[in-house]
């Protein structure tokens, strides 16, 4: 059996989205940035984590200034992007890493603790989690260790 220390091991690295799945009771499957979404996962030997994930082919603002961003272009951008940062860490005996998110999109994730049930396969990382709006399945594929 693997310990701890192997597992933020193999852990560590990035890792490139495969897909983004939510389940709900009724066993139907829903892509929260579409089925093509992309993303990437870092984590560090420091014991920070970085996740990011995107709809891909959002329109361009009309301002290469954000901050001149309309409020259509904004709501647009911000229904097509997830992420948040912050330290993480792993129970091995629970099957589980737990991102302690400091910084986010949705503000009403900073300060919690994320839970994924996390499996690996070779350069396959699958973490399965149940959130207020179903349960979430995100599958990775290692880019770099």
């Amino acid at each position: 059996m693997a310990g701890p220390e192997d597992v933020r091991q193999r852990l560590l690295g990035s890792w490139r989205l495969v897909t983004w799945e939510e389940h709900s009771a009724g066993d139907e499957v829903d892509y929260p940035l579409g089925p093509g979404a992309v993303g990437q996962l870092t984590y560090s030997p420091s014991g920070q984590v970085s996740a990011q994930l995107v709809r891909p082919g959002q329109s361009r603002f009309a301002d290469e200034d954000w901050r001149k961003a309309t409020v259509d272009e904004r709501a647009d951008a911000w229904v097509g992007y997830f992420g948040y940062f912050g330290r993480y860490s792993i129970d091995e005996r629970a099957g589980t890493v737990t991102h302690h998110v400091e910084g986010a999109w949705f503000p009403n994730l900073v300060g919690t603790d994320q839970v994924r049930h996390y499996h690996l396969d070779d350069d396959i990382l699958t973490l399965d989690a149940d959130t207020a709006w179903g349960r979430v399945r995100i599958v990775w594929e290692r880019i770099t260790s």
